[in-house]
């Protein structure tokens, strides 16, 4: 049979029905409210791909080169192609439109979601890969049947696959198709703490389908449920600016706004909350294993539309059922106000103050932590061989090809450089200690010292500090604290090499505010012109390409807002063919970002090809933002070159970077262009505000991005794109300031990007901030 309803499906069907097929039949056999569909068994694509002889080509186009782009995007094409040009047997189609026909009057709309039976295992998880489908009638069931089985060829499937080990031809798929539920509320809800299994039901709620719950397009409402007393003990009511729902008229699932007065409304009433927690209990006990689940609510019913084992609790964790825990945990990192710096430096490589009491190097605490290990003087990049695990590298300032030492060394010293520089950025995102700004560092120490060096404190000392345990930069990341603090402003994370990814992924972000695409480049070591002189047109997009997929994998569907390239002049002048830049006095000044770019449409395009490459490869979270633009003009003319590039403004979403005066008080004719985003980059917006070279230590202390001028540039901005329906995000170092925070939630700004190792502190200032303006308007 080509078709097996739900209510005769099983767990044990996992290999006929996939991941979700399986789920959806145990629900059903189980008694839980479950939308009624039937699933066309994974067997039932075997007998298509093998019974028309497309079997063996199609497992043979897509096995390529997954890091070649030009491959894999053939791979794909190809491999669609087969599918959906293959006509489906007679038999098949039949009893599919049978099955269909026996759910109702013929007319009735269905989702048609894949389910390959490679989802949702222990140590893989592809679910979210392959396609969905909502609101399908019957003259159109067949083809999206054909296109999800399609869909197990994409880019990303191809990609995923290889890198997991998964051979292309034992991965099969079925297909759900459902009935749908025209939901007026839905969201998901974890039936035992995510992280620590403690009895307490996490719901998420927003209005319409859930697509937008679960993409993350929307802040939902949050409650948290004790369920040993039933009580809701917080509840957490969001902004929700759009939501999703079926369009009448054309039966397509569309993206609108949520009336002005349902947008801070509550979702849930004290009656849905009840029936969710017993379902979600029921589920539970049913599985005898913490559940994931999607729910929807239409007509005041609740239906269950999928649920999955939560994978993320901690086993070693100490399950706290009191609320006082709760709570204590709930405000660990944010008591004094300080922001990241404490919280993170608990994360250390090392304890205690130092091997010795005398200092021997200072300078500024650049990231947080404290390590010990031999000196490694690097004068010159063909000395960073000599770098091993847990050494300290000690240069008179770091560049993007010190980055793979980077990563093994266990601390970081150098001469010049502050809070913002190269060193500093990236030491913090791959959790090293670092200490900049030494002046002396490499003439007062040598080679094979043993040192100390402090990370907080912005000392290096003799000797080696005893350590309690290894550091495991990726783990420090992760919150300590169990739960993600539920806010209407979202958190994001700013990342500046793709090597920091799965790190920045660990923090919980809602997704990346800043990807530099700067390091991708300068890792060549040389400049754009050069590469593609030396290696050609398509190495260049691929170097691109792959930096920016690796983030992309790591936070999809997250979304990741990539900077396009913005290095000065004095950057690119130390690379190969940097004997062609322009000598300038001030090259913060000068030609860099988007001025660069529209100078230089012919190598800017690569920029825009890989963007659209990727967009091809699945990547549809990629944002892309324009840095240093300056008004309206600028907007039109890189507008025009997407569109050249293949890139839809209408469809992607792309803005721009709030750097100069002129930019603030222009973003008005900016939205009229059609941006999506503003983002402040507060380091030069602050600098040229207050004519403050940041980079400059005799003027360091006239450097305050909490100016008032500076913040009243901030809230006209955030006031205009409001107006304007644009979001607001700030990437810059001064969102991870406790005051700037809440400056920014204060004006409604829409996200905030942090460094990594301070985006829980962030969230809970967040949250703190906007607890205490709804208590505000209500007293």
């Amino acid at each position: 049979m080509a078709v097996l309803w739900l209510d005769e499906i099983t767990a044990d069907d996992l290999e006929l029905v996939g991941g979700k097929g399986a789920s959806l039949g145990e629900l059903t056999g189980a008694g839980l409210p479950v939308p009624s569909g039937f699933v066309v068994s994974a067997g039932t694509y075997r007998s298509f791909i093998e019974e028309t002889g497309i079997d063996e080509e199609l497992f043979e186009v897509v096995d390529v080169d997954t890091e070649d782009s030009k491959a894999l995007a053939e791979a794909q094409s190809r491999a669609k192609e087969l599918v959906l040009e293959t006509e489906m047997p007679e038999e098949i189609r039949q009893e599919i439109y049978d099955s269909y026909d026996r759910m109702g009057d013929g007319e009735d709309f269905v989702a048609v979601r894949s389910s390959a039976t490679a989802e949702d295992l222990p140590d893989a998880s592809f679910a979210g890969q392959q396609e969905t489908f909502l609101n399908v009638t019957r003259e159109d069931l067949v083809d999206r049947v054909k296109r999800c089985w399609a869909s197990l060829f994409t880019q990303r499937a191809i990609y995923y696959r290889q890198e997991k080990g998964f051979a292309h031809d034992k991965v099969d798929i079925a297909v759900v198709v459902q009935r749908m539920v025209d939901a007026e509320k839905s969201g998901v809800m974890f039936t035992s703490h995510p992280s620590t299994g403690a009895p307490r039901i996490i719901i998420e709620a927003a209005w319409g389908l859930g697509e937008a719950v679960v993409s993350g397009s929307v802040s939902p409402d949050n409650y948290v449920v004790d369920r040993e007393s039933g009580a809701v003990e917080e509840t957490t009511i969001a902004d929700k600016k759009t939501m999703m729902e079926k369009d009448d008229a054309t039966g397509e699932t569309v993206e609108r706004e949520v009336a002005e007065d349902l947008r801070e409304t509550q979702v849930l009433d004290e009656r849905d909350i009840e029936r969710l927690v017993e379902l979600g209990e029921r589920v539970e006990d049913h599985y005898e294993t913490p559940q994931d689940v999607e729910w929807a609510i239409v007509d005041g019913e609740v239906f269950m539309l999928q649920s999955r084992p939560i994978t993320t609790i901690d086993d070693d964790a100490e399950i706290e059922t009191d609320t006082e825990a709760s709570a204590a945990a709930d405000s660990e990192g944010i008591a004094d106000g300080s922001g990241a710096v404490e919280a993170a430096s608990g994360g250390a490589s090392d304890t205690g103050s130092g091997g010795g009491d005398d200092v021997l190097v200072s300078g500024l605490g650049a990231s947080p932590g404290i390590a010990s290990g031999a000196v490694r003087i690097v004068d010159q990049l063909d000395q960073l061989d000599k770098v091993s695990e847990g050494d300290i590298i000690v240069t008179e300032m770091t560049t993007p090809d010190m980055v793979p030492a980077m990563k093994r060394a266990a601390g970081i010293a150098t001469d010049e450089g502050g809070m913002t520089s190269h060193a500093a950025i990236v030491s913090r995102e791959l959790g090293v200690p670092a200490v900049v700004g030494c002046t002396d560092a490499t003439t007062t120490l040598t080679d094979d010292q043993r040192i100390s060096l402090d990370g907080d404190k912005g000392t290096i000392t003799e000797g080696r500090t005893e350590t309690s345990d290894e550091r495991e930069p990726i783990e420090e990341a992760r919150p300590k604290t169990p739960v993600k603090p539920m806010t209407a402003t979202e958190v994001k994370v700013n990342v500046s090499i793709p090597e920091a990814a799965e790190r920045a992924a660990a923090t919980g972000a809602d997704g990346v505010g800043l990807l530099r695409m700067e390091h991708m480049i300068l890792s060549t070591n040389k400049t754009p012109a050069k590469y593609i002189e030396d290696h050609g047109e398509d190495a260049y997009v691929n170097e691109i390409v792959e930096g920016i997929r690796g983030v992309a994998d790591e936070f999809y569907p997250r979304p990741v807002r990539v900077r396009t390239l913005d290095a000065p002049t004095d950057e690119f002048q130390q690379l190969q063919g940097g004997e062609d830049e322009p000598d300038e006095h001030n090259p913060m000044l000068g030609y860099r970002g988007i001025r660069r770019s529209l100078d230089r449409p012919d190598v800017f395009k690569h920029e825009l090809d890989a963007f659209a490459r990727l967009y091809e490869m699945g990547y549809d979270n990629v944002e892309i933002m324009f840095p240093l633009v300056n008004d309206a003009e600028d907007v039109i003319r890189a507008r025009n070159l997407m569109a050249e590039s293949g890139i839809d403004p209408d469809k992607r979403t792309w803005g721009v970077m709030i750097e100069t005066p002129a930019s603030a008080l222009g973003v008005e004719g900016m939205a009229e262009q059609g941006i999506d985003f503003a983002s402040f980059g507060t380091n030069d917006l602050t600098q040229y505000t207050l004519a403050v070279d940041r980079n400059n230590g005799n003027v360091a202390d006239r450097f305050d991005e909490l100016h008032p001028s500076v913040l009243q540039l901030i809230s006209q901005t955030i006031r205009t794109c409001r107006e304007h329906d644009v979001d607001t995000s700030i990437c810059g170092q001064a969102g991870s300031k406790p005051k700037m925070v809440q400056h920014l939630v204060d004006e409604g700004v829409s996200s905030i990007s942090a460094n990594i190792d301070a985006v829980r502190d962030v969230q809970h200032e967040v949250k703190r901030v906007e607890q205490k303006l709804l208590l505000d308007s209500v007293r």
